[in-house]
């Protein structure tokens, strides 16, 4: 760190002309990497995990410290009048944060979590307690007072803490069982004792965490007699031998990997009496071979509501359980030809009827259930997805949701938050402005609302609003004038503009930035980011990243297509790609990749792909297919064999390896390799435990084998992200030195 600004000056003079003319009188608006990886963050002061009490009388977030943008404190806010108060300092409870379990340090990545100090907190249903795990230890907010209560201090990590509804408890998982504390007396009570080895209760598997969106693995009762509570034995998985190299040295991880095709852990559920101190076994059906996808409450504590989906993930069965005995019925079932997609749309209400999401129109939409299962009415249809179910106000029938939508058709580059009924089916109402993207997060009660809200000349703010969308104060402003951190190079953001693409019937969305000072009678080189895969998309009207500009500042336009299979759109539109990852996807990138040749002011010999994960799967992909054309990949921790990867995300696209032989032979990177159209720059973190290093030593194997030069960065003790700005930092510099070689103004074609 002290030597950063003399490393970067030689580092950049060593780049090129250019870059060197810029270290030597460098413009104090041009944005450089070492200013994107330094602190305060150049996001400004955003609030993250913003929720309101129960009550909606306060306001809770994590802000990152000033000091230190890796570190999390917990801040509150009246509604009312008064400033945002800091009420948990982590660096004053826990000044030295000592190393986390490995189960801990898995269930964050499990999580995407790469920040320390406060990480996630919660409420008891009552709004008087926040209770926030700290770097393994647990601590207790109380809201009366502002106190706060150090509840643990082990050499355990405690794990998944909660705050139990009424307030009167605390949970957590230690060593693989689960615990309760009694917050009057502060008894601790085990509720398990067996947990060891390849058993651990409470706690979600692998795969939920990391596929299932589910991160939890037991669940308190509203009136806090009962918690159900999940057993996993992972005895029945495979052990894949994963090396974790760091800078220190190496170890032989026996990590228990599901892949494509091979058992999963078994995962049982339980329901402990809380009163009466007994325990019965949920009757989930004869075969064990299932996942568990979901666990809710009914409102009054009678009803256990679990989704059992099956294992090729084309049934999801409803069943409604009695926790006193553990027995269940199946009280509705959804069923696809590709596959059910789970969500947390799931809402018991008060009345006993209960809402929940389906896509068997095409579209996913609300539903209104009764508590047998039958379904009484839509709540909202059309052409267009609903995105998520935000909260319902039971007093006045109001439901909430998120959705990509204007005039009830489908909008994907932008969001908001709207209004329907409980009681009939009705056109929704939009709560929030359009022209951006909203989400929002609102109280139990349904009356009150935190909405996050960002636009391509506002970064990311959070406001506090009553329901019907009248703003009531600020949470964080995150006003972009002459104080926040982006200021100063504000005024070399390029110009964004949006369009759209056909593909087999369906509509493509894209987005280009061009570089500052931009000239449409020149020719630029264009940079195409990607991820490409299942997920929320990546094409929206939202602030841009700061490592964008990083791009456009060198000279590149940057452009980035949702192709088919990406984004939460149609069911058609994500299920273009069942069987046949890495076809549909590649196809539309080449119909992107045309486009951009058409178009006078690009240089259609000098265009490059850069993604991780997926994105770096997509950038393989691209590099071997003679249709695109690229002169250069990047490739950040591709899956490149899906057999390689983990049950319920390959199986959900893919089917399995034995049953779908042909599409996993023709998503594999290996044998394309020989039709690499340009330069590749491959990376991996070398302890990564989701994507593991096997997937790229086969494409280093591969390449040498052949005596195909390419570029390699390894990241020791890395996981499946890079972590921490200094290694940010040189990730960024390594970018942008590859990119300027192969497509910039050292590249062959730059040059003659």
């Amino acid at each position: 760190m002290r030597n950063k600004l003399l490393a970067s000056t030689l580092f950049l003079a060593a780049l090129s002309p250019f870059t060197a003319a810029m270290a030597q009188t460098p413009d104090p608006a041009i944005l450089t990497p070492e200013r994107v990886f330094a602190n305060p963050s150049l996001s400004g002061p955003v609030a993250k995990s913003v929720s309101l009490s129960p009550d909606g009388e306060l306001v809770a977030f994590l802000r990152s410290r000033e000091d230190d943008v890796d570190v999390q404190d917990l801040w509150a806010a009246p509604i009312g009048a008064g400033e945002p108060f800091k009420l948990i300092d982590a660096r004053a409870l826990v000044p030295d944060a000592g190393e986390l379990s490995e189960a801990e340090k898995a269930r964050r990545e499990r999580m995407r979590i790469s920040a320390r100090g406060v990480v996630e907190y919660s409420w008891d249903e009552q709004g008087r307690y926040i209770l926030a795990p700290l770097e393994g230890d647990i601590f207790l907010a109380s809201r009366e007072g502002g106190t706060v209560r150090r509840l643990t201090e082990t050499e355990a990590d405690e794990i998944d803490a909660k705050v139990s509804p009424k307030g009167s408890y605390v949970s957590f998982v230690r060593d693989q069982d689960l615990v309760v504390v009694d917050l009057a007396s502060g008894a601790e009570t085990p509720i398990t004792d067996d947990g060891e080895g390849l058993i651990t209760w409470a706690t979600a598997e692998f795969i939920a965490q990391e596929e299932m969106d589910r991160d939890t693995g037991y669940w308190w009762s509203p009136d806090e007699r009962y918690i159900a509570l999940q057993r996993t034995d992972e005895s029945t998985v495979d052990i894949v031998p994963r090396l974790d190299i760091t800078g220190g040295g190496a170890s032989v991880v026996e990590q228990r990997y599901p892949r494509s095709g091979r058992p999963n852990a078994v995962v049982e559920l339980y329901v402990r009496d809380i009163v009466g101190g007994g325990r019965v076994k949920v009757d989930l059906g004869d075969n064990t071979d299932i996942y568990l996808a979901r666990v809710n409450w009914s409102a009054d504590g009678r009803t256990l509501y679990v989704q059992r989906e099956s294992r090729d993930q084309k049934t999801l069965d409803l069943l409604s359980v009695d926790p006193a005995t553990g027995a269940s019925r199946v009280i509705s079932t959804q069923r696809s030809n590709a596959w059910v997609a789970l969500n947390n749309d799931f809402k018991a209400l008060d009345d006993g009827n209960f809402i929940w999401s389906s896509e068997e129109t095409g579209w996913k939409h609300l539903y209104l259930y009764n508590r047998e299962g039958r379904r009484l009415r839509a709540i909202t249809r059309g052409d267009y997805p609903v995105k998520s179910l935000n909260g319902v106000n039971q007093t006045t029938g109001d439901v909430f949701f998120t959705a990509s939508m204007r005039d009830g058709k489908e909008l994907p580059i932008e969001q908001q938050m709207f209004r329907a009924s409980l009681r009939r089916t009705v056109a929704p109402v939009a709560v929030t402005p359009g022209g951006g993207w909203w989400s929002a997060s609102l109280n139990r009660t349904g009356t009150a609302y935190v909405g996050n809200y960002t636009d391509l000349g506002t970064p990311t703010q959070s406001g506090l609003y009553r329901a019907d969308g009248t703003f009531v104060r600020w949470i964080e402003e995150n006003r972009l004038d002459a104080s926040h951190p982006m200021y100063p190079y504000i005024s070399r953001r390029g110009n964004v503009t949006f369009g759209t693409l056909p593909s087999h019937g369906e509509t493509l969305v894209w987005q280009m930035t061009t570089p500052p000072g931009f000239d449409p009678s020149k020719t630029y080189p264009v940079v195409m980011q990607v991820y490409g895969g299942p997920s929320g998309g990546g094409v929206k009207r939202g602030w841009q990243g700061a490592t964008n500009q990083l791009l456009t500042e060198a000279g590149y336009i940057v452009f980035r297509l949702d192709n088919r299979g990406e984004g939460d759109r149609s069911a058609a539109f994500k299920q273009a790609l069942h069987l046949r990852m890495g076809q549909p996807e590649i196809e539309d990138q080449v119909l992107a990749a045309n486009y951009l040749r058409s178009l006078p002011y690009v240089d259609d010999s000098r265009i490059a792909m850069m993604g991780w994960s997926y994105g770096g799967f997509m950038s393989l992909m691209a590099l071997t297919e003679p249709d695109m054309g690229l002169a250069s990949a990047i490739a950040g921790a591709p899956p490149t064999e899906w057999s390689l990867y983990d049950t319920h995300y390959t199986e959900r696209y893919m089917s399995t390896p034995q049953a779908n032989a042909d599409g996993y032979a023709a998503s594999d990177a290996i044998p394309r390799l020989p039709n690499l159209t340009g330069r590749l720059l491959l990376m991996h973190g070398m302890a990564d435990d989701n994507v593991i290093l096997e997937n790229s030593t086969r494409v280093i194997d591969a390449l040498q084998a052949s005596s195909v030069p390419f570029e390699l960065m390894l990241f020791p003790g890395q996981r499946h992200g890079v972590r921490g700005n200094e290694r940010q930092l040189q990730q960024w510099r390594t970018y942008l030195d590859f990119l300027d070689r192969t497509i910039g103004t050292r590249a062959p074609a730059a040059r003659d």
